[in-house]
């Protein structure tokens, strides 16, 4: 792929001709974040480095639960074959006082929307092991573990790092964007013009990650005693965590010691004759985000950009979901599709979707971290009236959906429901027979799928735009239609059986759903579609959120 120059300079140009950036893109930091989106935007052939100041992957187990929507996330960039290796399902997830009534009971049992478990705990260090074989796969994309950026200079047109290597000794990369992957104290952040929301909901907890010697039963538990709120999961296959709060008057060296972890852990049965300590460490549970994620040609992603409590098990998906927001968008942007302003979409639609996140997680936390046995009778006592609904005691939280951005809106700029929400993935028979979920049928990208033929509807220039932007027509025959290879390839499209009805249960005619996997927008009928892909052009064209 040929060099980027400045998105709004003519090609051959004076920019062109004196900035020529070695890297599409620089990103700084190599956790799973880093990985996943160096994996999306090598994956489509630009040039991609990544620098990382820790010269070896991290060992030991962080993070512990992802949902179905990243588990498609995942499995688009080719690990689905590898999530036994790496994760489990969790089905249930209990909340109990100190008397062990059940306060919050969810069950998760059903596969999620987006066609996979609800709920995944899993191995942090195997799925980034997973993540960097994908990543080394690309020619396209360079790692440098052990090198550290020092200095960023954003000069209009691309952007200079400076970089530290192993002997000390300092370098020079010029990309046309770089991406902060780099963690809650990120050196990206501090050298853009964005200011920080901190909510102030604090607490430190001591993280626990154990293997039992003998298999252990699949509890997923929060304990909400206000003699020590603790919470036990999953850790993934053959691994299990525990979280215990700090008590005022407890220090954070004490608590951190693993004399002290085996102390919590004894009323559990657990010794170091039948378990092994694989970690602790006194984790500060934060609730903030910047408020800005662009500035220039630097982003943030991921814990760079957002912090959040545990309970929900959004830290590490909210990061994620910025991965594959973000790595259409600047694909579109470095192929001169879309205009440099697409990428203020990406903060104004993440922004709005992770402090849903950040809501949810602190409501939670607010069930748990309670300490003074009366405030805690008052929460069982609220929570327990509320009988086989138990969740209704919490205060009501916004729905997980995108804000303004590239959506079908309304004149004010708010996207019109379902515009923002998750799209469904249902499983689909393909024309010789095979079934699976949609993406392993017909790949990933952006979807324009419809009962019925669409393109009987669409200009030659609405399905030339459609195709410059790598859009799938997909006709969702009903489950029980006939057709062949031979039917799809005279229609000069997708065609599958919609065998989970996806479509016809949700009252569509028609949808076009973007890489990320979330609705741009949906048709009555297929009349309105081409009204739909005019405004997606038109939006891409002078996007704005």
């Amino acid at each position: 792929m040929s060099p980027v120059a400045r998105p709004d300079a003519e090609p051959g140009g004076s920019a062109a001709k004196q900035n020529t950036p070695e890297f599409d893109v620089v990103i700084v930091g190599y956790g799973p974040v880093g990985q996943l989106t160096a994996r999306l935007l090598g994956g489509r052939g630009w040039r991609v480095g990544v620098v990382e100041r820790w010269p070896e992957a991290y060992k030991r187990p962080r993070a512990v639960g992802f949902d179905d929507e990243i588990a498609r996330i995942l499995a688009a960039a080719g690990l689905a074959r590898q999530f036994p290796y790496f994760s489990e399902p969790a089905p249930d997830y209990e909340w109990r006082n100190a008397a062990g009534q059940t306060l919050l009971y969810y069950n998760r049992r059903r596969i999620g929307a987006s066609g996979w478990p609800q709920v995944n705990r899993f191995h942090q260090p195997h799925l980034e092991q997973a993540l960097d074989a994908r990543v080394r796969e690309l020619p396209s994309v360079q790692v440098r573990r052990g090198h550290e950026a020092t200095e960023l200079a954003d000069l209009g047109d691309l952007v200079e790092v400076t970089v530290r290597g192993p002997d000390q000794q300092h370098y020079t990369l010029r990309a046309a964007y770089v991406i902060g992957c780099d963690g809650a104290n990120s050196f990206v952040r501090e050298r853009m013009r964005t200011s920080v929301t901190d909510l102030g909901f604090f607490f430190d907890w001591l993280i626990v990650d154990v293997i039992p010697h003998d298999p252990w039963p699949q509890i997923n538990l929060q304990i909400c005693d206000p003699a020590r709120p603790t919470t036990l999961v999953s850790g993934g296959p053959g691994r299990r965590r525990w979280e215990f709060m700090r008590l005022s008057g407890e220090s954070v060296e004490d608590l951190n010691r693993p004399e002290t972890a085996w102390q919590l852990l004894k009323p559990w049965n657990l010794t170091p004759d039948n378990a092994t300590l694989e970690r602790h460490t006194v984790y500060t549970f934060q609730a903030r985000w910047a408020d800005n994620w662009r500035d220039g040609r630097l982003l943030l992603a991921g814990d760079a950009a957002h912090q959040m409590p545990p309970f929900a098990g959004q830290g590490m998906c909210s990061g994620m979901r910025d991965a594959v927001n973000l790595a259409w968008k600047l694909d579109l942007v470095l192929r001169r599709t879309a205009p440099l302003t697409l990428l203020d979409t990406y903060t104004s639609e993440r922004r709005a979707h992770v402090q849903h996140a950040i809501g949810d997680s602190i409501e939670l936390g607010k069930v748990c971290c309670v300490t003074d046995p009366g405030a805690a009778d008052a929460r069982d006592e609220a929570m327990l009236k509320a009988d086989t609904r138990p969740e209704l005691a919490l205060p009501p939280i916004p729905p997980a959906v995108l804000g303004p951005g590239l959506l079908h809106s309304s004149p004010d700029g708010q996207p019109v429901p379902p515009a923002g929400q998750l799209a469904r993935q249902g499983w689909v028979r393909a024309p010789d027979g095979r079934t699976g979920l949609l993406d392993e049928i017909v790949g990933t990208g952006f979807h324009v799928m419809a009962m019925a033929d669409p393109c009987p509807h669409l200009s030659t220039g609405q399905r030339d735009f459609l195709a410059s932007i790598g859009a799938r027509l997909i006709h969702m025959a009903p489950p029980d239609q006939q057709f062949t290879p031979e039917d799809a390839q005279r229609a000069g499209l997708d065609m599958v059986g919609d065998l989970d009805n996806v479509l016809r249960d949700a009252g569509h005619a028609a949808a076009i759903v973007r890489p990320d996997f979330y609705l741009y927008g949906t048709a009555a009928s297929l009349t309105d579609l081409p009204e739909l892909v005019d405004e997606l052009r038109a939006g891409l064209a002078r996007t704005t959120p």
